[in-house]
């Protein structure tokens, strides 16, 4: 199904790349949005004072920009909070300077809104590709809830297009986190609004040595449990999560497991997935076969600090 925009004002979509010495995938993420088909878009790029080219990257398209920057900024959430101040459209996402659009990912998201007036945020299904593109790998989700989000269920950050009202009564994002400052966001935002999962690939996510995900892996597990300590401090998350208990510490033991095995430290990752096991089986369990592969590579020697 799609919605007709016919004799309707098109909603302003406005698009927020930050950007920090990315020289090598940067203009494969300028481009995937600057060609979507989507007519009534803004696109603003916030870079941190790249010294990698990355700057005479965007003047060559600082045409086709609303606005753009180049200076010290104290990293990624600034960045992204600073673009989405000069932000004029009803819907907001950001693509970070690495990962791109698949065609159509703007029009998709818009049309996704507009059959869920109550949505605040939408989120689209997301490809993992190399360093040179190649897909290796696509997470597919399901329509989560808040308590789904903090039993630290992940959705992907560049398939996520928000509606700007409710961003704005969430405050946009927390400076405080570094790396899972996103799904910090999305809990804001679904204590106001629902979120509505399309079943539709939009975007693909960069996995590359110079990722923050890939190079700082053991930082997002450390951040897993600051991210639970701060909802457990919400009242009316603290209840959510007293009620669900299990599967809460299940879902955040498992995360931090992915996260500590991604950095090279199987024997911490095996004791987070046995306390994985120990709160959730069920969901643990659906993730046996990384298991086995952080068993594996602790029995060979791997890398363990």
């Amino acid at each position: 199904m799609t919605t007709s925009f016919v004799g309707k004002s098109l909603p302003l979509v406005s698009i927020v790349t930050p950007s920090f010495n990315q020289a090598a995938y940067l203009e494969a993420t300028l481009r995937s949005v600057l060609e979507q088909d989507y007519p009534n878009l803004e696109y603003l790029v916030v870079d941190g004072g790249s010294t990698d080219g990355s700057v005479e990257i965007i003047e060559r398209y600082a045409g086709q920009l609303a606005w753009w920057v180049s200076e010290k900024d104290e990293g990624q959430a600034e960045a992204i909070n600073k673009g989405i101040g000069r932000a004029n459209g009803e819907i907001v996402a950001w693509l970070n300077s690495d990962d791109v659009y698949r065609p159509g990912a703007v029009q998709g998201a818009v049309e996704s809104l507009a059959r869920h007036p109550a949505a605040g945020l939408v989120f689209g299904q997301v490809e993992f590709i190399d360093e040179t593109g190649r897909i290796f790998n696509r997470n597919a989700y399901r329509q989560y809830t808040l308590d789904d989000l903090l039993a630290f269920r992940i959705i992907g950050q560049p398939s996520v297009f928000m509606r700007a009202e409710v961003l704005r009564q969430a405050g946009g994002l927390d400076t405080d986190y570094h790396y899972l400052l996103d799904h910090q966001l999305w809990l804001r935002m679904a204590r106001l609004a629902e979120m509505v999962y399309a079943p539709a690939v939009w975007s693909a996510a960069r996995q590359h040595a110079g990722a923050k995900n890939v190079a700082q892996a053991a930082e997002f597990g450390v951040e897993v449990f600051r991210i639970l300590a701060w909802a457990e401090k919400q009242e009316d998350l603290k209840a959510l999560i007293e009620a669900k208990e299990r599967k809460v510490l299940g879902g955040a033991e498992r995360l931090n497991g992915r996260y500590l095995l991604d950095a090279g430290k199987p024997r911490a990752a095996l004791r987070a997935y046995g306390r994985a096991l120990g709160q959730d089986p069920g969901y643990a369990l659906r993730h046996w076969h990384r298991m086995l592969y952080a068993g594996w590579r602790a029995l060979v020697g791997g890398a363990d600090a």
